[in-house]
């Protein structure tokens, strides 16, 4: 399958299944994806880490001298010739990218992703190539207090209290972290409070979700070491701990992106990094060092809303684009 029409048409398909995670139930588009890729010469692959929640390895060609070009998208939501002799590609389709790739890590625990040379992510970016994003490190920290009756506080210790001042220092925290040339500062959002079960009782329970977002050269484990010193007692449960992915924008492949994108861009394109986390940052556990580029139709600042939408148009640069990479890397 090739251009435009025939990738709108393709993507309409997609839009039909019913993927929305939770709970993702992303098999029966997974099935249809895989038995399309199978039908244009790709062995395909499949992997469940839940029922329902299956992701898609798909390959042609294949070459001992250079590593496969992987091109990654994720199916959950909120094309090729024969390559035999070739480097060959690798498509990468994962479940449960929402919320904390779950998908993509439980494939890197596997033996499924084989290696590639270089990754091409398929995310909103209004087709301009970004060389990376933040990394992500969520946890949330619990707050233990005594209860007691509201009319009678000093019999009982107040965990909301505990969990305010918590909050207060974290707005004050400082990374000590060099400012990224890209990427910019890391950040930190306290973007969860619970607290309480009623107005007129001592609160033994409170509970802060963090998200935080951070830049190459940030020590994640350092960064939670500190946290901890900095809460005392808070029960502190980390559920999300991936890492920047950064390629130098000077790149040899990276350049060869930027002069791919630049018909399409009408001009070539500057480094810049993705504000959101993708599948990448896991597939580099096992594609290490592989050159990355986020790339894809839809619009960046669109993601999430109701009304989401990608330009058809856009679809159809983002197919020559793609093309484009493709035959770049095996010829």
């Amino acid at each position: 399958m090739s251009g435009a029409a025939d990738a709108i048409s393709l993507t309409k398909t997609l839009l039909g299944f019913d993927t929305i995670n939770p709970p993702g139930r992303e098999r029966d588009c997974a099935r249809h994806a895989g038995a399309m890729l199978q039908e244009w010469g790709y062995k395909v692959e499949y992997h469940e880490y839940a029922d329902a929640r299956t992701s898609v390895i798909a390959r042609a060609g294949g070459s001992d001298e250079k590593a496969p070009l992987c091109l990654t998208g994720h199916l959950d939501v909120v094309s090729l010739g024969t390559l035999s002799g070739t480097p060959g590609v690798v498509i990468v389709l994962t479940a449960a990218e929402e919320g904390g790739c779950m998908g993509s890590k439980k494939l890197a625990e596997t033996q499924l992703l084989g290696k590639a040379g270089a990754i091409v992510v398929g995310e909103p970016t209004s087709n301009y190539p970004f060389v990376g994003h933040k990394g992500s490190l969520k946890f949330s920290a619990s707050f233990r207090g005594v209860s007691a009756h509201g009319s009678m506080p000093h019999l009982g210790e107040n965990a909301v209290y505990k969990a305010a001042r918590a909050v207060a220092k974290l707005e004050e925290f400082d990374f000590k972290a060099k400012k990224h040339p890209i990427m910019g500062e890391p950040t930190l959002n306290v973007g969860t409070f619970e607290g309480g079960s009623g107005v007129n009782l001592v609160p033994d329970l409170a509970k802060i979700g963090v998200d935080i977002r951070t830049v190459p050269g940030v020590d994640h484990k350092q960064v939670i070491k500190r946290i901890k010193q900095l809460l005392g007692k808070a029960e502190i449960d980390v559920f999300s701990d991936l890492p920047p992915v950064w390629t130098a924008p000077d790149d040899e492949w990276m350049q060869r992106v930027f002069e791919i994108c630049k018909p399409v861009l009408g001009k070539k394109a500057r480094a810049r990094t993705a504000t959101y986390m993708t599948d990448a940052a896991n597939l580099l556990k096992v594609y290490s060092g592989a050159p990355t580029v986020v790339l894809g139709p839809g619009e960046a600042q669109m993601a999430h809303q109701t009304d989401e939408y990608c330009n058809m148009a856009r679809i159809g640069e983002a197919v020559a684009i793609y093309e484009a990479l493709i035959d770049d890397w095996i010829r």
